[in-house]
């Protein structure tokens, strides 16, 4: 059976399309989505908090890569790609047949040395153990290209096709394509498809960010309410806290309730009002209170 290729797309092509991609292969790369002033930008405000980070723990983490995360608290330019509008509208697309509101997984910048190993060849769904029914894809995600992408540096292994795999089944090497893009680019694949960090053979570093985004119904990767908690998430957009998760998932799953309690309102509160904002719309697909307890008894 002839394997898969990596399909390229550009700048311009419609969600859709690209959320298609995800179906049909499990990965996809659009190209030159960041100019350079842009990366620029984004570069500026997380190398700091880089440079302070330590390398990883363990082989699959890498001892030779710098993992960096909470970036929607640290920068407002990793918060604008977050909510790219194409990538956003592509995921929301992807993962719309399996709930009502899509939430963040992770943010984080990855950052590989010279002299790292490639990385175990894995599929990321595996964060929620063998739990999930292979028919349900739990997670949409980017990995954005700060500096070119290359196969001596450490371009991502990816085996396309491989989303279609049973999940037990694993992949050589040689099955896989690296990912090569330049820099503003990204690479956008399922929770499903078979990948995973390059070697990187070259004498200078290979630096993307990784924000994924998950079924709103899932526990987090990145705990975000953590990462990015009230006090720091009520001066963000609300595009942002609502992927953030201070919002609701339907029309039961996710109030609270304030530890002092708030005069005047149900103990039952909205996430929004614990970062200051205003509740939206119901997310689609969401039955009416009457239905809700129609279900419930």
């Amino acid at each position: 059976m002839t394997q898969a290729q990596l399909q390229t797309f550009s700048p311009d092509t419609e969600s859709e399309i690209l959320s298609q991609a995800l179906v049909d292969n499990g990965a996809c790369i659009v190209r030159d989505v960041l100019d350079a002033g842009e990366i620029n930008r984004i570069r500026k405000e997380i190398d700091p908090w880089i440079e302070r980070s330590e390398t990883g723990r363990d082989d699959f983490t890498g001892r030779k890569t710098k993992r960096t995360g909470a970036l929607v608290a640290r920068s407002p330019a990793c918060c604008d790609l977050l909510t790219h509008p194409k990538i956003l509208a592509a995921a929301n697309k992807f993962l719309e047949p399996y709930c009502d509101r899509i939430i963040v997984h992770l943010t984080q910048t990855i950052d590989i040395f010279p002299g790292q190993e490639a990385q175990l060849l894995h599929r990321d769904r595996l964060a929620w153990g063998t739990y999930l029914p292979k028919e349900i894809e739990p997670q949409f995600n980017t990995i954005w290209a700060l500096t070119d992408f290359t196969k001596e540096n450490g371009a991502t292994h990816v085996v396309p096709g491989s989303n279609h795999w049973p999940l037990k089944q694993n992949a050589k090497r040689d099955q896989t394509i690296q990912a090569e893009m330049s820099a503003g680019s990204v690479l956008l694949y399922s929770g499903t498809v078979i990948h995973g960090g390059g070697e990187n053979r070259s004498n200078a570093e290979r630096l993307g960010i990784n924000m994924t985004y998950c079924l709103g119904w899932l526990r987090q990767e990145e705990n975000q309410y953590l990462s990015c908690p009230p006090e720091v998430a009520k001066d963000l957009p609300k595009a942002v806290t609502d992927l953030l998760g201070y919002t609701m998932g339907n029309y039961a799953l996710g109030y609270y309730s304030s530890p002092s309690m708030v005069d005047g309102l149900p103990d039952t509160l909205l996430p929004e009002i614990a970062v200051g904002k205003t509740a939206g719309e119901q997310p689609p697909n969401t039955p009416p209170p009457n239905e809700v307890s129609k279900q419930a008894e």
